[in-house]
């Protein structure tokens, strides 16, 4: 069984017990080095997180960490992990259960859940599907992440959040944007100070090259680009107008008839 307990003191007087550094963790026994805006985000103890940023930025490596770290300092914990499909849930449960044998646990499941992680301290992790009547039935959520979220339909989120209210459990949500619309782009924009919000454009991100770049910026319109690369919300997305359009369209210096 892992022990992720400090060294204790060759001493008399023993000192209590701490958990080593998240970061340390995720280096040390999940075989990989954060960035620095990784880092950040793996020690931060903020309750509601949601990450803006592009493809292959590492969205999904973070949050897998930062689940796996929680799930094995918390005992009897259960953490959720909702997607726009099962698929896509089954992708970020792959990398945790990777992460889970690199910290030398064999992973297996819960015996209810397929998609679904038991640690030896009685945490799971449960990969969701994207369907709203499926994801219905768990209570005393510790953690809910939510992938790809700007593609999750806003029924499945409201069908969620309940699950925190007895435990009053974390949120951290990431995606690439997808439109002005749906509850990522709201949440973002209009979610409160209780959010802690992270950009994470490619051209700051520190392995994806500028040819790349220069590449998907010839290849692509120019709006996708701003999206998927430099996690900019533009447009509609799957709503039917676009809200920049419809707001244009009033004229507030127009006197009501």
């Amino acid at each position: 069984m892992l022990n992720l307990m400090g060294k204790e003191p060759r001493s008399v007087t023993k000192r209590p017990k701490t958990f080593i550094d998240v970061v340390e963790f995720a280096r040390t026994r999940l075989g990989f080095t954060p960035d620095a805006n990784q880092a950040e985000i793996l020690r931060s103890s903020a309750r509601r997180g949601i990450l803006n940023c592009s493809r292959q930025w590492g969205k999904s490596t973070i949050t897998a960490a930062k689940a796996i770290y929680r799930a094995l300092t918390r005992p009897a914990s259960l953490i959720l992990v909702a997607s726009p499909s099962r698929r896509q849930s089954a992708e970020w449960m792959r990398k945790a259960r990777t992460m889970v044998a690199r910290a030398g646990i064999a992973p297996r499941g819960d015996g209810d859940n397929p998609g679904s992680i038991l640690l030896p301290n009685g945490s799971r992790i449960v990969g969701l599907p994207g369907v709203a009547d499926t994801v219905r039935g768990f209570s005393a959520v510790n953690m809910l992440v939510i992938d790809e979220a700007a593609r999750v339909h806003d029924e499945i989120y409201e069908s969620l959040r309940p699950m925190l209210l007895v435990s009053d459990g974390d949120i951290w949500m990431m995606s690439t944007p997808n439109g002005k619309c749906g509850f990522f782009y709201e949440t973002w924009e209009h979610g409160g100070d209780e959010w802690l919000r992270v950009s994470g454009p490619a051209t700051e991100c520190g392995h994806i090259s500028q040819r790349f770049l220069e590449e998907q910026r010839s290849a692509m319109t120019h709006d996708a680009f701003r999206q998927e690369h430099m996690c900019e919300f533009i447009g509609v997305g799957t709503a039917l107008f676009d809200p920049d359009l419809i707001d244009a369209a009033f004229d507030d210096t127009l006197e009501a008839l």
